[in-house]
């Protein structure tokens, strides 16, 4: 019974007791570990040999172009598989590791530490491309900003030079003056009839004169002379009738006196001509549009409106972009635009103190007609004549 006893003990403490193991179990065990040890560390050197090309790269696309682009970041999976790896790679390694081990180690952290910086280095980068763009968008929005506000200080600034307000002023004086024009264009009409009048009077009165000469006081000594003969004398002389020689002869008187009378009447018309002339060029010097056209006949009523419009507006154009170099106007800067145009609606409206008409004109033109119609005596009688004259 005892020995059945002792032999279940042995069984139990056998039972209890570990596996026996192979000598070189243990050395085989740590070789294994070492060769996981440096295939793990050669896996993470890779690693970081990757992400500095990585970087490196986006290093040279930043330089490259002009455009910010996102640069890849380091996965913080990456960094966790790193860091996860080496802490399990150093609990691996026992209290009996080499030195060479340790060494190992002290490599894996500085593998840890650079992939650190890597990782610090994308991010600073992908900051300063973030506030690259984010400079590049404000720049942008500033841009268009400063755009809209040079467009307002530009509407401000005619503003405070009144350029609205200056052209609004002389649109509504000239159109006053426009019809200032209106009203008056027909007596404007009458002088310029009249000084074309006065011109073919001109014309006609120095043809006349050339024909006269010194006929009228050879034609005054003819009168004279016959009138103190007898009948029996014109009879010796081929003169048949005396009143019909006389008759003869006072034409040249006439015509002297057609002349005369177209003279007086023209300088008549000629002192309304020449004060509407004087009225009228200072109302040109002060600005109004000049009447004539490029032959210097007066233009139709509609054609210089048109002219006039036309005018207005160069001048405001001219006006506002003189203003752009001037600045804000003063008081007498606004005078002097404004004076000129008042001065120019006063003067139309006032323009005639008392209206023309054409009835100098009429007693001109009958006269001039006379001059055309008369017949002065034939030249061969006429000779004829001044033969009986006494020396």
């Amino acid at each position: 019974m005892k020995k059945k006893e002792d032999d279940l003990n042995a069984l139990k403490k056998r039972l209890k007791m570990l596996p026996t193991e192979h000598p070189q179990t243990a050395e085989l065990q740590r070789e294994k570990q070492s060769y996981e040890q440096l295939d793990l560390i050669i896996q993470l050197h890779q690693k970081v040999l990757d992400l500095e090309k990585e970087l490196e790269g986006a290093l040279l696309d930043k330089q490259g172009k002009s455009t910010s682009q996102a640069l890849p970041t380091i996965s913080t999976t990456e960094t966790a598989v790193v860091s996860v790896t080496t802490a399990e790679a150093a609990k691996t390694i026992g209290p009996d590791s080499c030195t060479s081990m340790e060494e190992l180690t002290k490599a894996i952290k500085e593998m840890e530490l650079q992939a650190n910086e890597l990782k610090e280095a994308k991010k600073k980068l992908a900051d300063l491309d973030a506030k690259y763009d984010k400079s590049k968008m404000t720049m942008a929005e500033q841009g268009r900003e400063i755009k809209a506000l040079k467009e307002k200080v530009k509407i401000l600034e005619r503003e405070l030079r009144l350029e609205t307000a200056i052209a609004e002023i002389n649109r509504i004086l000239w159109a006053r003056i426009d019809q200032s024009v209106t009203r008056q264009w027909k007596s404007i009409n009458i002088m310029h009839e009249q000084m074309d009048l006065i011109g073919q009077a001109q014309t006609e009165l120095q043809r006349a004169k050339i024909v006269l000469e010194n006929r009228p006081e050879l034609a005054n000594r003819l009168i004279d002379f016959l009138n103190r003969q007898t009948q029996e004398e014109l009879a010796a002389m081929n003169i048949v009738n005396r009143t019909e020689a006389v008759l003869t002869v006072k034409k040249v008187l006439t015509l002297r006196s057609y002349v005369q009378t177209l003279e007086r009447k023209c300088h008549e018309i000629q002192a309304e001509v020449d004060e509407y002339k004087v009225k009228m060029g200072a109302l040109q010097a002060r600005g109004l549009p000049s009447l004539l056209n490029s032959t210097g006949k007066l233009l139709p009523l509609d054609q210089y409106k048109n002219r006039m419009s036309t005018f207005v507006e160069n001048q405001i154009t001219a006006s506002s972009s003189t203003s752009e170099e001037a600045g804000p106007p003063t008081g007498q800067m606004l005078l002097q635009k404004l004076e000129n145009i008042f001065f120019i609606g006063n003067e139309i409206h006032h323009l005639f103190e008392v209206p023309p008409n054409f009835y100098r004109h009429t007693e001109a033109d009958e006269t001039l007609v006379k001059i055309r119609r008369h017949q002065m005596p034939k030249e061969d009688w006429w000779q004829a004549m001044l033969q009986i004259l006494p020396r």
